[in-house]
């Protein structure tokens, strides 16, 4: 009877052991922290949480920095080439579609706009649903009294794929906010 307690002990003992290690190493790569150094540089220089710009990065290009969607977007942040010209014509920079796939190239181009949506829209939310349906969009849906009753929070995204982006991203930020501290 003992022996069977010491191997049911030891057999529970590896499974736990075990259930942790799967648990960690799916966490890591559900919710990977890869170009942190790159992320905390251009969080810090244009004043956005770096849990939003992981955030961010993990729900558009899961950290594939040659990732292309179907709309052309590109890189780590799936910025469009119209988008990232007019960013490169603010920021000073010399734009180049290989550069798009470039770590510390997308992501100063991401952050700055994600800092430009943050402040001109000053809600969370409104800036992430700007970022994934389009700013001229989400100013549409503000002026509605459909989708918006005070003119700058959205009440309601008419648009699925962006009302699912909007909840990834959020989640994403109370993973990587744990993650973070």
């Amino acid at each position: 009877m003992k022996k069977n307690i010491g191997i049911f002990s030891i057999i529970a003992i590896t499974a736990i052991v075990l259930l942790v290690y799967l648990f960690l190493c799916l966490g890591a790569y559900l919710y990977p922290t890869k170009y942190l150094s790159t992320i905390e540089k251009y969080s810090t220089m244009y004043n956005v949480d770096k849990v939003v710009v992981a955030s961010v990065i993990n729900v558009e290009s899961r950290f594939n920095k040659d990732a292309v969607s179907p709309k052309g977007a590109k890189g780590l942040m799936q910025l469009t080439d119209k988008t990232a010209i007019w960013l490169c014509e603010i920021l000073g920079e010399e734009y180049g579609e290989e550069k798009m796939f470039e770590e510390e190239f997308n992501i100063k181009l991401g952050v700055y706009y994600l800092s430009y949506l943050i402040n001109k829209f000053e809600n969370l939310n409104t800036a992430l649903a700007s970022y994934n349906a389009g700013e001229g969009v989400v100013r549409g849906w503000l002026v509605s009294q459909t989708y918006s009753q005070d003119g700058v929070t959205i009440s309601k995204i008419p648009y699925k794929e962006t009302d699912n982006y909007v909840k990834k991203v959020n989640k994403n930020i109370k993973v990587y906010s744990k993650k973070f501290k």
